[in-house]
């Protein structure tokens, strides 16, 4: 008898180091006008993905402009709170894990790693509204039981020069919400972020530069990667965090891989193939590290059978090859 429970207890343990190891096979969520339901979040289930990144949005004036707008009747509801919530609850009733990824736009589109203060007062004055911004979805991330939280996106500029500021936040934030916490730095911006050890994961949008090739073939993307790997491998034995690909993906464009961060281009020509070879290759060589947890591909509309498609050369990998790829790997 004592033989069957201590057998038995090895299998509970060793099935529950198992789950502790599942990959995050995450998709970035984007919000809507409305309200989602079974139809849109199938889409998502079927690609094997078992987390979702949901984004609500603040949104600023200008670079240098430093009060936050947010969770108004003017927004689209995914964008608030209540749109958060009914998001997150559907997709939970679903089995899928949830990270509430709080984002900032800057009016004209303007990249957040430049947002800069040309003054104490309007820096005290940003980092104010930026605390009740992200106070505000910390609250709800703990409302809905997140299982992570991600404390920023891009801000370059503001945590480097704010260094203090950020170090208080990530403790009003973990007083309110108990889950993991990252930070989603750009692919030139993690390696001088000096806050990870207070964070659970090192995060990192992965739009790095890996070939110039019009088409390049997994391989090129694999060996595009190496120099970027060996990187970030030591900022991870560094600061013994897990990396986390908080975005990551192609844009099914040529030239794909040359500067993977490029998004104004909307009439660049259509390359299916280069999309679908970045995430093969992305996926062979992060996937199998024991010290990467896992990663979400950007981006996944909820309007599935209206987006993507063979004449798309954005982001989203729907109703291309890229989703086949996408499939077949997160369901390993």
């Amino acid at each position: 008898m004592r033989k069957i429970l201590f057998l038995g207890t090895l299998l509970c343990f060793h099935f529950f180091a198992s789950c502790q190891h599942k990959k995050i096979n995450g998709v970035s969520f984007v919000a809507s006008r409305d309200a989602i339901n079974q139809t849109h979040i199938q889409p998502v289930i079927d690609v094997n993905s078992n987390y979702v990144a949901l984004m609500p949005f603040g949104f600023i004036r200008d670079l240098a402009s430093p009060t936050i707008t947010f969770n108004s009747q003017r927004q689209w509801f995914g964008e608030t709170e209540n749109g958060l919530l009914q998001y997150a609850k559907s997709f939970q009733k679903k089995q899928l894990r949830v990270m509430v990824k709080p984002q900032i736009w800057v009016w004209r589109g303007q990249f957040t790693g430049l947002i800069e203060m040309t003054s104490e007062e309007n820096w005290k004055i940003l980092e104010d509204s930026y605390t009740d911004f992200i106070l505000t979805y910390a609250k709800s991330a703990a409302k809905i039981n997140a299982d992570i939280f991600c404390i920023g996106t891009e801000l370059e500029k503001f945590v480097v020069n704010r260094p203090q500021f950020w170090q208080q936040l990530i403790k009003k934030i973990r007083a309110v919400y108990k889950g993991k916490i990252t930070y989603a730095a750009n692919w030139d911006e993690y390696k001088k972020l000096t806050f990870w050890h207070q964070l659970d994961f090192i995060g990192v949008d992965a739009y790095f530069p890996l070939s110039e090739k019009q088409t390049p073939t997994v391989a090129d993307f694999e060996n595009g990667w190496k120099t970027h790997k060996i990187e970030i491998q030591q900022i991870q034995e560094k600061f013994q965090k897990p990396i986390l690909f908080t975005e990551y993906g192609y844009r099914s464009v040529h030239f794909n891989a040359k500067q993977p961060w490029i998004v104004d281009d909307v009439e660049g020509n259509v390359n299916l193939q280069a999309q679908a070879n970045g995430l093969q290759a992305i996926h062979n060589q992060f996937w199998k590290e024991d010290w990467f947890a896992g990663g979400f591909v950007w981006k996944w509309f909820h309007n599935h059978e209206k987006v993507g498609g063979e004449n798309n050369n954005r982001f989203t990998p729907q109703n291309k090859p890229a989703e086949k790829i996408l499939k077949k790997n997160y369901a390993n």
